[in-house]
């Protein structure tokens, strides 16, 4: 049967052309996807930048480490805890460097730094001179010697004469005197040290006295890095670290919906080549082929196709690994530095995968195959079978009945897991397999609705078109299945995001009783001078949110988690925001309290032991429990914020009161900008869309390539049973023009019915979404972005017109069906 399988795919060799290109792409997109993981999880981290000249470098171990019944649990610290002063005094020559929050006015975001501490990048003067005075500073950009510039730091913006240029470093830089630079941040961030390592090591193991008792103690708080390790102080690493895990992450959903949809391209083409075949496999049953015989054929076709295309795709995929790479890097979601890896390993997944989905994806149509009998086929050779069968419709319903019964039971269970697109997205996929098997259902209804206004035109094309698409209700669900895959895919996923961004940025916005909002322009924050200036504001209650972090154990103390915590003023909270209270008050907020939200399951007047952001440990009464639909994870107060600066200052007018032109005055030089409330919401609406899509545009932009390919493989295989139609359209009379013209409506009409079922599919999902939304952030409006919408149906229609009309103008009188 292998033997005849070669023969038929010579002989049919068009019908499969599709199925191979589908494959080969899967499997070289696979292979590329593949390396792109291998690149981000084997390629070197990048080489250290802060400390690049300096060989050791003496830091604080910046993770909180608990001591529990089952062993010691880790996680690292939100707020460094700096160095003992009295270590640097005891490593001769050690630079002392001290990283601190320093901008200036109306500069890019920067830190600031002793002089000291430039040579430890390193970063040499090319102009001017080094600061020698308090008021002097050396910058590395953003002003000129001799200019004078306001500075902001954490205490507030102070005027500074600009004496030096430095070359670039890691980050934007502010140097300050020593002096000067230890008064503006005390803690000791690190120890650059020109001395040889063991040497550094003994120092600091050696015991120190303590302060209060005397008694000697070894430190436990202090590394020594070396080498590779001394990159773990740099800017760049979270940041780094984030950027891969995005690249693994987009590149592991391309690759599960590569997967998805490859089995679904391989399974309709081979059904409907099966269901083109049928005389032949009944003809093969009467010269005396087995059941067996028949599948096993089916299977060596596809596993001849599967092996050569595979093949391609697997050597091909690795060339597109930098393309991708620069491509997900270019959207800030992929490390620029990583080196694409040169493992085969994914190139012999990606053939192996291809060759699996192909024989996945052939079970259906091969067991359909065995199951023709030769009278049963050669009495069906004028009829198209019965569209839905049996096995059709127990796989279309409970992939249906799945699909819905997880979007009921997130609804209902776990409302904030629908805003998570690996949840989202494999119900999606469920939603479009399932009408993708149901479409014979629905094509008759369907086509005849679409085809309704064709019946007041004049011609007998009103009548032929829609006829034709009714008549044969599997060929227009296998052709119209690209287009609802395609539509579906863009639809769902950019209509679920815009949703989930409007749902997020509305339980942000929604709660917000202030008039006026000041925000920092860089990350460092609201400096305290600023705060006390708005404070001051006549007629104006002021609340400003610090950002910190709680630790606790939980799992019965398996598990030292990290928890988002707003460190807030429990006197004017309320009036700023709007805060749901399901039990206790705020008003009982203090410095040994804490309100929390459910996820922390723990009860009122519950006493909670916790570690703040330092690694200090507090323990905190519950006063209040949040509702579900909090912004925050956890209230406290200022005195748990430490050296935090606030993210957020929320500015609430009395009645009567006036303040828009004395915010404008207060935060003018402060690096901080004040916006009214719903200015405010316009920025949170669209920094949380494009944030959310360029992710997922990525996504669909390697996926709708995969799907164009499976519409005109589809359309083209129905091309030759179309041809003794249309040649018995000319043999009656029909000129060119009117076939043609016969043709691009019908292949339009499909379309039409692709886009139809794929707006059920997309409404349907989109409709578990909003249930969902519903309870989180109250009614959400049902949007789609219909632009890039439309342009998919665009490019699907010229796509699906092309496919159908060039086949159809080689078209002669002469071809009489037989």
């Amino acid at each position: 049967m292998l033997r005849i399988a070669w023969s038929t795919l010579r002989v049919r060799w068009s019908s499969f052309a599709g199925t191979f290109v589908a494959l080969a792409f899967g499997a070289a997109l696979m292979a590329a996807l593949g390396q792109v993981l291998a690149s981000s999880i084997t390629s070197p981290d990048r080489g250290p930048q802060r400390y690049a000249a300096a060989p050791v470098v003496v830091a604080p171990d910046e993770r909180l480490t608990v001591r529990t019944p089952f062993g010691e649990r880790g996680a690292p610290l939100a707020e460094p805890r700096g160095l003992d002063p009295e270590l640097a005094r005891r490593i001769p020559g050690a630079v002392v460097d001290r990283i601190f929050a320093a901008q200036l006015a109306g500069g890019p975001p920067a830190v600031g730094r002793p002089w000291s501490a430039a040579r430890t990048a390193p970063q040499r003067l090319t102009s001017g001179r080094a600061p020698a005075a308090d008021d002097e500073i050396v910058v590395t950009t953003g002003a000129q010697v001799g200019r004078r510039v306001q500075v902001v730091t954490a205490a507030g913006t102070r005027s500074y004469r600009v004496v030096g240029i430095t070359s670039a470093g890691p980050q934007p830089t502010v140097f300050f005197t020593d002096e000067r630079a230890a008064r503006l941040s005390p803690r000791i961030d690190a120890l650059a040290v020109w001395r040889p390592a063991t040497e550094v090591r003994t120092i600091v193991d050696q015991p120190t006295s303590d302060r209060q008792g005397g008694t000697p103690v070894v430190s436990t708080e202090v590394k020594v890095l070396t080498g590779q390790e001394r990159a773990l102080l740099d800017p760049s690493r979270e940041s780094d670290e984030q950027a891969r895990n995005n690249a693994n992450t987009i590149a592991g959903i391309a690759a599960g919906f590569a997967g998805f949809i490859a089995v679904f391209v391989v399974s309709s083409t081979f059904a409907f080549a099966v269901g083109q075949r049928q005389r032949e496999f009944a003809l093969l049953r009467t010269v005396g082929a087995t059941t067996g015989q028949v599948r096993r054929m089916v299977y060596g076709e596809a596993l001849l196709v599967a092996i050569a295309a595979s093949a391609l795709g697997a050597l091909t995929g690795p060339l597109a690994t930098r393309p991708i790479l620069d491509l997900l890097s270019s959207l800030g979601m992929a490390p620029a530095w990583l080196v694409p890896s040169t493992s085969s390993v994914p190139s012999y997944v990606a053939f192996g995968t291809g060759v699996l989905v192909a024989v996945l994806g052939v079970v259906v149509a091969a067991w359909r195959a065995g199951r023709v009998r030769p009278a049963e086929a050669l009495r069906q050779a004028a009829v198209e079978p019965r569209a839905m069968t049996p096995g059709r419709w127990i796989a279309g319903g409970g992939l249906l009945a799945t699909a819905v019964i997880s979007m009921a039971v997130n609804a209902v269970s776990d409302p904030s897991g629908a805003t998570n697109n690996k949840t989202f997205m494999p119900i999606v996929m469920l939603l479009i397999a399932a009408a993708g098997l149901l479409a014979p259902v629905f094509v008759r209804p369907v086509a005849s609705l679409l085809a309704a206004p064709l019946g007041r035109l004049r011609g007998a094309g009103a009548l032929v078109v829609p006829a034709g698409a009714v008549a044969s209700a599997r060929r227009t669900a296998a052709t119209a299945a690209p287009v609802l895959m395609t539509v579906a895919l863009a639809a769902t996923l950019l209509g679920g995001a815009a949703m989930t961004d409007a749902t997020k940025a509305a339980m942000r916005i929604d709660p917000v009783r202030a008039d006026y909002l000041v925000l920092p322009s860089g990350p460092a924050g609201l400096d305290r001078q600023l705060s006390e200036r708005l404070r001051a504001i006549p007629g104006a209650d002021v609340t400003t949110v610090t950002p910190t972090s709680l630790y606790t154990l939980e799992g019965a103390g398996t598990q030292l988690i990290q928890r988002p915590a707003e460190a807030v003023d429990p006197a004017t909270l309320t009036t700023a925001l709007s805060v749901p209270v399901t039990a206790g008050s705020l008003k009982e907020l203090r410095d040994d309290t804490i309100a929390v939200s459910p996820t922390w399951e723990v009860s009122l007047g519950q006493r909670v032991r916790l570690w703040r952001a330092d690694g200090s440990q507090v323990s905190l009464t519950v006063v209040a429990l949040l509702g579900a639909d909090s912004t925050a994870d956890a209230y406290v107060t200022p005195s748990h914020a430490l050296s935090a600066l606030p993210s957020l200052a929320y500015v609430k007018l009395r009645p009567g009161a006036s303040a828009s032109r004395a915010l404008e005055q207060v935060v003018k030089g402060h690096n901080a900008r004040s916006m009214t409330k719903s200015a405010w919401a316009g920025t949170v609406t669209g920094r949380a869309a494009s944030a959310s899509r360029l992710g997922l545009l990525a996504v669909l932009g390697i996926m709708l390539s995969y799907t164009v390919i499976a519409q005109v493989n589809t359309l083209l295989m129905a091309a030759p049973d179309r041809a003794g139609e249309h040649g018995a359209l000319s043999l009656l009379g029909a000129t060119r023009a009117q076939i043609l013209r016969y043709v691009v409506a019908e292949a339009l009409l499909v379309v039409a019915v692709g886009v139809l079922l794929a707006a059920l599919a997309t409404a349907l999902g989109l409709l578990g979404l909003y249930a969902a939304l519903l309870q989180l952030a109250g009614p959400v409006a049902i949007e789609v972005p219909w632009q890039p919408v439309i342009g998919v149906i665009t490019l699907c229609s010229v796509l699906a017109v092309l496919a159908t009309v060039l086949p159809a103008s080689r078209v002669r009188a002469v071809a009489i069906p037989r």
